[in-house]
């Protein structure tokens, strides 16, 4: 772990203050969170033909982002008490492995209900990387850079889904949409070659492994619901699940929206969600100086309310303004992906280095797994109010992240132990 002494204000500082073994855990971490997006995104890219071809309503569509989401707090909280246990980086190159082989076993799945199995399974291996690679960064990263260094770990999410983008565009436009879900779903394998380079190059910072080996209890449920802790927990599960409510109902019915409320032909899909995935990238990179600057509250609260009245503006643009749906796609990207950058920095100073995977494995999974019920419920609602109205639902979940955050306290600064 980076110790600190004088700052160093050069462009790019946090990531020359990691170290030869740092610089080669971010990009582990980076490539491991990027393609766990992609296999994220392949389903709500596919939504329309997967619906078409199985016949399903839009709920049972909802439902299969929902289980996976449900899935992947399993994951993160197995993975946070595996990475206290047995180490950072090898937790990394097991969520890999499950993520890449389910996501390509999706697309061989005969019937919905055995999608609905695959894609649950998927779930566990995306929700663990996440909670493996991020504390892996944050315990090599400087106290005065952490929530920058951490934050581009969260831009990989932009260039995942961007990348998925791509591929969706083109395989659409060439392959019957009755093959083509699939042929998105078995590119998904291709992440299974990060791990050649993570057993290889990737290390915990020798400071967290000497912790873990003295350490008599490690990685336990109960450590982190005792006490001062289990208020912590509450809150913070409280936050990442208003946060990622509100996220995952964008992610999952935008490009459903674009296609069925705002009519637009797959190439055109394809063009807006670009704007909102650059507004993204830009959000998740520079949503972490905000972080450093500002503090983390201030920046959950700035980035949550922004977001609530973007996502009610966006669906609330009239038929025929798609201009302005497209102009707009971009600060919605922006706002939306910034507030995820303090996540990794803010959950790691919450919670002492014997129960940090942990804490941050359970709560960021235990918000995404109820959060999760947000595209469900916007799958329900769609029948009756439009899927454009019913996403408004994502702004809820915004204001709850506010309110939890009265109840925690800011840790910006503080050194990891």
């Amino acid at each position: 772990m980076s110790t600190d002494t004088a700052p160093d204000t050069r462009p790019f500082a946090w990531f020359r203050t990691l170290g030869p073994k740092g610089k080669r855990a971010f990009v582990g971490s980076f490539g491991g969170y990027g393609l766990d997006s992609y296999d994220f995104q392949v389903l709500p890219l596919g939504m329309v033909a997967i619906s078409a071809y199985f016949g399903i309503s839009s709920g049972q569509a909802g439902l299969l982002s929902t289980v996976t989401l449900v899935m992947s707090a399993v994951g993160g909280i197995g993975a946070g008490i595996l990475a206290d246990r047995v180490g950072r980086a090898r937790t990394l190159m097991a969520s890999v492995l499950v993520y890449a082989v389910f996501t390509a076993l999706c697309g061989f799945a005969p019937t919905y209900e055995l999608l609905l199995v695959f894609r649950g399974l998927q779930g566990i291996g995306f929700g663990a990387e996440w909670a493996a690679g991020a504390i892996l960064v944050a315990e090599y990263a400087s106290s005065q850079y952490r929530g920058r260094t951490v934050a581009f770990i969260q831009s990989a999410w932009a260039v995942g889904w961007g990348l998925a983008v791509v591929v969706y565009t083109v395989v659409f436009n060439l392959v019957d949409p009755d093959l083509a879900w699939r042929v998105l779903f078995w590119t998904g394998a291709l992440p299974a070659l990060l791990i050649l380079y993570v057993r290889r190059n990737v290390t915990d910072s020798p400071k967290t492994e000497a912790s873990r080996t003295k350490e008599k209890q490690r990685g336990t449920l109960r450590g982190i619901m005792r006490g001062e802790l289990g208020r912590t927990t509450f809150f913070a599960s409280l936050l990442a699940t208003g946060v990622q409510g509100g996220y995952y109902t964008l992610a999952t019915w935008i490009p459903a929206y674009l296609k069925t409320d705002r009519e637009l032909t797959i190439v055109g899909t394809g063009g807006y969600l670009a704007f909102q995935i650059a507004g993204a990238f830009l959000g998740y990179v520079t949503g972490g100086y905000f972080a450093d600057w500002l503090g983390r509250k201030k920046t959950f609260v700035l980035f949550a309310v922004l977001s609530a009245v973007l996502i009610i503006a966006y669906t609330a643009v009239p038929v025929g303004a798609d201009t302005l749906v497209l102009i707009l796609g971009f600060p919605l990207g922006f706002c939306t992906s910034a507030i995820f950058s303090g996540f990794g920095a803010y959950l790691a100073e919450l919670y002492p280095s014997a129960l940090r995977g942990t804490g941050q494995g359970f709560t960021y999974n235990l918000g995404r797994a109820v959060g999760s019920l947000f595209p469900t419920i916007v799958g329900f609602l769609a029948v009756t109010m439009g899927i454009g109205g019913a996403m408004i639902v994502g702004a809820f979940g915004y204001g709850l992240a506010v309110v939890a955050l009265f109840w925690l306290p800011e840790t910006v600064g503080t050194e990891l132990e």
